[in-house]
């Protein structure tokens, strides 16, 4: 523990005194507790940190959408920790620091691709979920997107306005990334790739009416998905993603940075695809320069192969076990009508962590 607290030291040192240019540090909004008034005091846009002009304009015209804004990183950042629980990178996020990440996503890899994509995602969902619970007044439900109804259902409740949502996201989380550089082109294709997602995964929900729960007259509309179901997504690409080389020519502007596939024998990336073209640490080790807590003393799963499993997760330094009491609920009984009566147990299990 010694020797976290004095990395975490030199860790936080080091990123107050760099300049994170590379990644946007208004992603502080899903962790800055003052930002849940946003939508009642506008003065609170300028103390958002790093924001670039336009984005400023928009919080100040659209301010009632900020807290939505707010929010879909918030759960953006929650898939990502949730996506990568059991890897090496678990999208560990820094208390008390404007980037969030710390120097982890300063390259261009695919770890960075990964949350700016779900990061963007959120904000798009985020925002069109407020839209279509009437909590925004300046957008509401879909009305564009009805065609013929289908065979024993017709249009109706709420059908969410995804286009609005992107919209959104397009316009606040890509407004920093108008730069000639690679990484900005990195940045906007990986961007609109989480917003993609959504829109693809549009899904037509539908309720039933009738007496007694018959579906005698059964109403549709269009829905998100849970995002569960785009974080799992995300994290495929992320798994596929596309390495790309930068290449440099010139326009009528100046010099341009764009990106092209590494390897021509593979398929090229789609605007579903997450690309990068910088290779990730091993996060092995804790290290300040890169960002890398390490593996030391994470949970890891003795029975598995895979990534998670303890000779992956803990790079072939072995782990520790330990004896763990739980105390569960347990023997539970129904009884009519209607409870469930339960005893408490307390089981032992064995915990491996890292060395």
């Amino acid at each position: 523990m010694i020797y976290l607290g004095y990395f975490l030291f030199l860790f936080c040192g080091l990123t107050r005194t760099r300049v994170m240019a590379s990644y946007p540090i208004w992603w502080s909004l899903a962790v800055g507790h003052q930002y849940s008034s946003l939508g009642t005091q506008p003065i609170l846009c300028s103390s958002i940190p790093g924001l670039v002009p336009k984005q400023l304009r928009f919080c100040r015209n659209y301010l009632e959408i900020m807290p939505s804004v707010a929010e879909g990183v918030k759960i953006g950042i929650q898939e990502c920790q949730h996506q990568f629980r059991g890897r090496r990178w678990n999208c560990t996020t820094i208390n008390d620091n404007l980037a969030i990440f710390g120097p982890v996503l300063d390259k261009a890899t695919r770890e960075s691709a990964f949350v700016h994509a779900i990061a963007s995602a959120g904000v798009a969902f985020a925002v069109t979920r407020a839209c279509s619970e009437g909590s925004v007044t300046i957008c509401g439900c879909d009305t564009r997107r009805k065609g013929p109804p289908g065979e024993g259902w017709k249009w109706g409740g709420c059908s969410e306005d995804v286009e609005f949502g992107s919209m959104v996201s397009r316009e606040f989380a890509d407004a920093r990334e108008n730069r000639p550089d690679a990484r900005s082109a990195m940045n906007r294709h990986n961007n609109e790739a989480g917003r993609v997602s959504i829109t693809d995964h549009m899904y037509l929900k539908c309720k039933c009416h009738g007496l007694s729960g018959s579906c005698e007259v059964k109403t549709c509309w269009w829905s998100q998905p849970d995002f569960r179901v785009i974080g799992d997504y995300m994290k495929d690409k992320y798994d596929s993603s596309s390495e790309m080389v930068v290449e440099k020519h010139r326009e009528s502007r100046g010099w341009v940075e764009t990106l092209r596939p590494k390897y021509t024998f593979f398929k090229p990336p789609t605007e579903t695809d997450l690309v990068y073209y910088e290779s990730s640490p091993n996060f092995c080790e804790p290290n300040p320069e890169t960002g890398s807590f390490g593996t030391r003393d994470r949970i890891c799963n003795l029975t598995s192969h895979g990534i998670d499993g303890c000779d992956l997760l803990c790079c072939g330094r072995g782990h520790n076990t330990r004896t763990e009491k739980r105390k569960e609920k347990c023997h539970c009984i129904f009884h009519w009508c209607c409870y469930v009566s339960c005893q408490e147990c307390t089981r032992v299990y064995d915990v491996h962590t890292c060395k």
